[in-house]
């Protein structure tokens, strides 16, 4: 019944002391997540594991101009910590604008006669506010469904385009909280059809604000969808999609990249005349001006030439 003895003062500190020189010649040769782990070990390990030493080790293999001044900028636990893996979820702030608050202007020509050309409300083109008619393919099913973000319309009525027509289109945005206008898509050919997703596609290069002048090369995508053509040579449009995939996969992001283009034309105090000039720019004036319509009728490119 006799109690063991504890240790003397004298062994514990003795065996602590080798434990540390073990520690200490152990941890330089460990990895950044395999030090921060051994902090959470116990209190011996994490006081040893955050000698800015070991990190300075780190540090010294990815960036070792670092280590060449005597007063970093910051510790090197923190360096490592902060910039040692690149942060690329980054949580997105709010969109300072609505679906609510756009208004779209989408106009399509065939051989420069109107096809189509309707004003569409911002929420009505959120994606899954409609269901597509029976009979599409298998494809375009699971390319509806698909997790991508697009902004669909449904056709009513329905169009046919003959095969043999030059298809061109032209996408404005208005900002009801702003009254001004913005260029999404001027004047764009469908002059590719993807036949196993029974679309027609189109793009352009979205237009940004000068405040933004290191962004470029963002592309809005517009296509036709249809069903599975008959002998007419005809094909059945019953949608459209839009969509920004180049930058853009979700309603926020969409909604933060409409917000970073170049808005013009200031319906409050901008003339008829200047409005007037600067929708004649982005092409929808030209239903109206013989001389562009006569341009669209010589364009010389066919959709069969660009099928696949």
């Amino acid at each position: 019944g006799d109690e063991i003895p504890s240790s003397p003062w004298f062994l514990t500190s003795s065996a602590d002391m080798a434990s540390d020189e073990i520690l200490k010649a152990v941890f330089p040769l460990l990895e950044g997540p395999d030090l921060a782990a051994c902090i959470a070990v116990c209190k011996q390990w994490q006081n040893i594991a955050q000698d800015d030493y070991f990190w300075k080790c780190l540090c010294a293999k990815k960036w070792p101009s670092t280590c060449k001044t005597s007063t970093p900028p910051m510790t090197y636990h923190k360096l490592f910590k902060t910039f040692h893996k690149r942060e690329n979820n980054r949580t997105l702030l709010p969109p300072r604008i609505s679906l609510h608050d756009l208004e779209f202007y989408i106009d399509f020509w065939a051989d420069g006669n109107l096809l189509f050309s309707q004003v569409v409300p911002g929420p009505t083109l959120q994606k899954g506010n409609w269901t597509p008619p029976p009979g599409i393919s298998a494809v375009m099913k699971y390319h509806l469904e698909g997790p991508e973000y697009k902004l669909t319309l449904p056709v009513k009525p329905q169009f046919s385009v003959p095969y043999s027509q030059t298809v061109s289109v032209s996408v404005l945005v208005a900002r009801k909280d702003t009254n001004k206008v913005a260029c999404i898509i001027h004047d764009a050919v469908f002059d590719y059809i993807e036949r196993s997703s029974c679309r027609a596609l189109a793009f352009d290069y979205l237009v940004l604000s000068p405040a933004y002048p290191f962004v470029s090369n963002i592309r809005a995508w517009i296509a036709l969808l249809f069903i599975e053509d008959g002998e007419d040579g005809d094909i059945d449009v019953f949608g459209i999609e839009m969509d920004f995939c180049d930058a853009a996969n979700s309603e926020e992001e969409v909604l933060w990249l409409l917000d970073m283009l170049d808005w013009n034309c200031h319906s409050k105090t901008t003339t008829t005349t200047s409005c007037l000039e600067l929708l004649t720019r982005w092409g929808v004036y030209s239903l109206y001006n013989s001389e562009l319509k006569a341009s669209r009728l010589t364009v010389k490119s066919r959709w069969p030439a660009r099928m696949k």
